[in-house]
Order: structure tokens, then C-alpha cells, then sequence
């Protein structure tokens, strides 16, 4: 017969209170203060997380606009179409782009940020300024950064950012070796890539050697 068990208040609330008091990792704290922030609040509320991989480890960061539907629903960014784009232009496979060892992914908005008429809506405005520079001051290990799409390359050069996209892109030389602006590779900018063949023949090129430079 298993003896009866008798429940002890005092002890019950010193197990409570060591769980509840567990230290966060920095990694941990920063992702509690992106769903508390009122900005998410809707997003918090309706058990959508941010959608972003920021592993201490990792070696190359892709800075990407924002995340589709496709990628909120299933919690995989990149998950579509321009993901597999994206993965065939860096010569990697599924298994090495998930590997959040070998990639961070930050994009401008954390979240989904809606339907306009041209498409998905831009990520908010204000949210990278206040999340980026936080998560990536936790990625030292990183090599390279590639800035995918006109968004997250006038966010991240500024200044340095050429007046278009497609003169950006061109200057790619300018910015390496730890920097290297893309377009992005949505099915969209077929046409773009078509009509400027140098981003296949040089731009790509560059891309696929310096991702396997870091992860090789």
C-alpha cells in the first residue's frame, strides 16, 4: 500500500518560488521584453511569438524585411518559395540553413505585419531600431552579414546605402568582406534578376563563396 502523501504549503511555495525565480539567459530576457512590449500586444495576445534565431554562435546573419503569413503560421522563416530561392543561390541545404549555428535570422518586424494591395505590408517602422541592435550585439560570432531586399539594406548601411536597390546591389564589392547586399528572392524579382544578369554571374558567385568560407 504507497503511503499517503502530505502536501506541505511551506515547502510547495519554496519549489514555486525557485521556478519562478530561475535567472534568464540575456537571450531569454530580450525575447520576454519583445512580447511585452505594447507594440506586440495584439500579436502577444493572440499566441503569436516573434519569429526570429539570434544563437550566440551563429556565423552569418540574414537581415530580411519581415515575416509572411506562410512563415508566422508554420514558425519557420523562409519556408516558401523564396526560401528555396534563397537556399539555391547560397548553395546550402535545408538541414545548414536551419542550422542555427551556421545562420541568424533578424528581420526588421518580428511579426506578420498584414496584407496591403501590393503585397505584404513594410515592417513597422521604429521596431528594428529598437530590437536589432540588442539581438546583435549577442551574435559575436558572426562573419557575415547579408542584407536581403531594399528594406534591410537602408536600415543597416544608412548613409552608405546607394539612392536604389539595383545600385546597391551593384556596389556589392563595397561593402565586403562582411557585408553583402542581395535582392531579395521573392518570385516576384524574377523579372529583376532577368533583366540584370551581372547578379547571377557576379553576385552570386560572391555570395555562395563567402557562405561557405564561414560555414565550411
Amino acid at each position: 500500500m504507497r503511503p499517503a502523501i502530505k502536501w506541505n504549503k511551506r515547502v510547495q511555495w519554496r519549489v514555486t518560488m525557485r521556478a519562478d525565480t530561475r535567472q534568464r539567459t540575456p537571450q531569454e530576457q530580450l525575447r520576454a521584453a519583445i512580447m511585452a512590449d505594447p507594440q506586440n500586444a495584439a500579436y502577444t495576445a493572440a499566441g503569436i511569438a516573434p519569429l526570429y534565431v539570434a544563437h550566440p554562435e551563429a556565423r552569418i546573419l540574414l537581415i530580411s524585411q519581415a515575416p509572411g503569413r506562410q512563415a508566422q503560421d508554420t514558425r519557420l522563416f523562409f519556408n516558401d518559395p523564396s526560401g528555396d530561392r534563397l537556399r539555391t543561390w547560397m548553395d546550402v541545404t535545408r538541414d545548414q540553413f536551419y542550422d542555427p549555428h551556421n545562420f541568424a535570422v533578424l528581420p526588421l518586424d518580428f511579426y506578420f505585419p498584414g496584407k496591403g494591395q501590393g503585397g505584404d505590408l513594410p515592417p513597422r517602422k521604429g521596431f528594428a531600431d529598437k530590437w536589432l541592435p540588442q539581438l546583435m550585439a549577442q551574435l559575436p560570432a558572426v562573419q557575415l552579414t547579408v542584407l536581403i531586399g531594399s528594406y534591410a539594406q537602408q536600415w543597416y548601411l544608412g548613409q552608405r546605402a546607394q539612392r536604389t536597390l539595383t545600385a546597391t546591389v551593384a556596389h556589392y564589392a563595397d561593402y565586403l568582406p562582411d557585408v553583402l547586399p542581395i535582392v531579395h528572392p521573392s518570385p516576384r524579382n524574377q523579372a529583376w534578376v532577368k533583366h540584370h544578369p551581372w547578379f547571377s554571374t557576379q553576385v552570386l558567385p560572391e555570395l555562395r563563396n563567402r557562405v561557405h568560407m564561414v560555414i565550411d
